[in-house]
């Protein structure tokens, strides 16, 4: 049997209760990071005692700039303390969207913040990263313990609860693959993908294929949503179609202050989304696959480095 010292905690932020029911699924210490926030910006943080040789950070990367300060002086601290593992279970991965320079000079943050994160943490949990180009977060993330969880099967079964024989709609190229993840399961449901052309930040154009939708339930299926332009303009598609009803399910609600007013429009009747980022949307919980996927890469690290110290 393990002892209380060799069980992980779990380190949440800002009192989310999602970090909370993590810990109950692991059977583990649940304790709070204090943070406090100077008016000219600096972060302070304060991280209780924590006896345990390996602890899993909790935070979801949305709003990024300020956390990932933060996640630095955390991690840093923890490990002066004598902490040996450090798993980080952030939901939502940030800045993953700029995989790639599309004009001179852009950065590409996606290749700077994985490589940053794998000189931080031992593993990473994350939930539908937004990858491209690179189709592995371990590329992202070179030498890390690296587990991704999908929302889509968990999408898919929602939008089966919810209406009968609904067609699943993926509103650009880049989501087809949650959208197969969600449609493939039993029964399975019919699909099909919009191509988008984006000519600003809340400026897309769809184009849908031929297919009936007159007096279906549509679902839109989709990793992120932000400004909802996207999931407005499909909507507005399917229901030229003569779809009865539009629905969004997506896993990171990332709206803005004028997305939820979008969202209430009569094109689309709602906007449902995982809890990975916290949100009025949130039907999806994600407690009990993210657990397992903590456990898996604590015990890949371990094996790792039981690994590395056997003699040759």
């Amino acid at each position: 049997m393990k002892s209380n010292h060799d069980k992980p905690v779990v380190l949440g932020f800002d009192g989310n209760a999602s970090a909370a029911a993590l810990a109950h699924q692991l059977g583990c210490r649940f304790e709070t990071a204090e943070l406090h926030r100077f008016p000219d910006g600096e972060s302070r943080l304060r991280i209780p005692e924590l006896r345990c040789d390996s602890v899993i950070i909790f935070r979801s990367l949305d709003r990024p700039n300020d956390k990932l300060v933060e996640l630095l002086l955390c991690v840093r601290h923890l490990r002066n303390c004598g902490i040996a593992t450090i798993v980080l279970a952030a939901p939502y991965l940030c800045y993953m969207r700029q995989d790639a320079a599309f004009t001179a000079g852009e950065v590409v943050s996606q290749r700077w913040i994985g490589s940053w994160l794998a000189t931080l943490v031992d593993g990473l949990v994350t939930v539908d990263p937004h990858l491209h180009r690179a189709h592995r977060l371990r590329d992202v993330v070179p030498g890390s313990c690296c587990e991704t969880v999908s929302a889509a099967p968990l999408a898919g079964e929602l939008a089966r609860q919810s209406f009968s024989d609904p067609v699943l709609i993926g509103p650009d190229e880049e989501s087809a693959q949650w959208l197969q993840q969600a449609a493939c399961g039993s029964p399975p449901l019919d699909q099909l993908v919009a191509r988008k052309t984006r000519s600003g930040d809340c400026q897309v154009r769809l184009q849908l294929p031929e297919f009936g939708l007159r007096n279906r339930d549509v679902v839109l299926i989709d990793d992120i949503a932000s400004t909802g332009a996207t999931l407005v303009e499909c909507a507005r598609l399917a229901r030229d179609r003569g779809a009865r009803k539009v629905t969004a399910i997506v896993t990171h609600a990332l709206f803005d202050d004028g997305a939820i007013p979008v969202g209430r429009s009569q094109l689309l009747s709602d906007i449902w989304s995982t809890d990975s980022v916290p949100h009025p949307s949130n039907r999806i919980h994600l407690a009990v696959p993210v657990a397992a996927a903590c456990s898996s890469v604590l015990e890949a690290i371990h094996r790792k480095r039981r690994a590395a110290a056997s003699p040759c």
